[in-house]
């Protein structure tokens, strides 16, 4: 018997619902079927939305917002997006990747034949999109537990010792690039380099300000480095985040809890009145969202919406839009999953990111709930968790 064929047996960590803790559970992998891949991680970190899938979002609070009633069960998950793998095996329709290749996860594609794809005006692609049901593409999981069908985040769960993608959603990438290294890049790093890059194309010499400095908040500091602002102004309550942001490339720190003011009175003080020419929203804390547009100039400035919290619809104050400034959200910072991504995996793996500063703790599959703690810590950035 072909091993592609073959049910795996292993451990995955596991929700059960809103509110419910995380469990490692022994589950089945499917074998992938045509155009799929099935994949051993290796090592898996956490993002912040990994926390709010455990709350319910963006699966059941998005399809409870468009009244889909049929849909609202999406539990129970096996968690993660982020991470690294190898192919254990290949559907007989895949031609572009083979068993014992390195990838990482991506929950967009790029077909580069679409309408979205040939316009290059965004990175999300019609063919691939965003998966919001948890399933894949043909509406289906190749994952259980006892005989019950197991959702997962987007288009992957990499807190799993075995996965089941399709092959459009996973690039190749260097088999010898750092394992945690290439978890970062999967997802919250580039997030915030992407939106820097290639959603607000900060202009050289300008001034960013960037609220929330973690690894997607570092990214965008980066990504703003790398496009020569002169200025980068980082907001976090969290003073161990200084420097770390140093370490991407703040010039300068803001604790809004050392000043009754502002954040966005603060960021005008240090920008001469003027505010900043983008700002990068990285926390999903909904009352920030008129602070970073606020903290930007009037008639030109730019914020950028990436942060994601649990809420589906968001306060945004009149006189923070009507002045002539730009809010734009972003997915995936704007990259596009092959086009793109590829050039930051090259990068992280020449080491022209300071990603070790990104990295603070680890954990084992078997401790996950371990991990839930750690994010608590004042200097915790990322927890990566290591796979058998």
């Amino acid at each position: 018997m072909s091993k592609t064929s073959e049910i795996i047996t292993c451990k995955a960590a596991i929700c059960w619902g809103i509110g419910k803790p995380v469990t490692v559970e022994e589950i089945q992998v499917d074998p992938p079927k045509a155009t799929e891949v099935r994949v051993k991680m290796l090592c898996a970190s956490i993002c912040s939305t990994d926390i709010s899938s455990t709350k319910g979002f963006p699966h059941s609070r998005l399809i409870t917002y468009q009244k889909q009633s049929n849909l609202q069960t999406n539990f129970p998950i096996a968690l993660g997006h982020e991470g690294v793998g190898i192919i254990e095996s290949v559907g007989d329709q895949v031609t572009n990747l083979k068993e014992g290749d390195v990838v990482i996860p991506t929950y967009i594609g790029e077909c580069q034949e679409c309408e979205n794809c040939v316009s290059e005006k965004t990175n999300l692609c019609m063919t691939y999109p965003v998966r919001w049901t948890g399933l894949m593409p043909d509406n289906t999981s190749r994952m259980s537990i006892r005989g019950e069908r197991i959702y997962h985040i987007f288009s992957c769960a990499t807190w799993s010792e075995y996965m089941v993608s399709d092959a459009n959603y996973v690039l190749k990438v260097d088999p010898t690039i750092d394992r945690a290294h290439a978890s970062f890049i999967s997802c919250g790093f580039s997030t915030g380099f992407g939106a820097a890059w290639k959603e607000a194309k900060v202009e050289s010499g300008s001034t960013v300000a960037v609220f929330g400095l973690g690894a997607v908040g570092l990214g965008a500091v980066i990504g703003s480095k790398m496009q020569g602002a002169s200025r980068i102004i980082g907001i976090d309550t969290n003073e161990n985040k200084r420097a770390k942001g140093e370490a991407f490339g703040i010039t300068d720190f803001i604790n809004p809890g050392d000043s009754n003011k502002s954040a966005s009175e603060l960021v005008k003080e240090l920008s001469g009145g003027m505010g900043a020419d983008y700002s990068f929203e990285c926390t999903g804390v909904s009352t920030l969202l008129s602070e970073s547009l606020e903290a930007t100039k009037i008639g030109t400035g730019k914020a950028i919406v990436i942060g994601v919290g649990i809420e589906i619809t968001l306060p945004l104050g009149l006189f923070a839009i009507l002045l002539g400034r730009t809010l734009k959200g972003s997915v995936f910072g704007g990259l596009r999953a092959i086009s793109d991504l590829s050039i930051l995996a090259d990068k992280g793996h020449k080491k022209e990111f300071p990603l070790q500063e990104l990295f603070t703790h680890e954990v084992t599959l078997a401790d996950i709930n371990k991990a839930f703690e750690l994010l608590k810590q004042p200097n915790c950035v990322k927890v990566v968790i290591n796979m058998p």
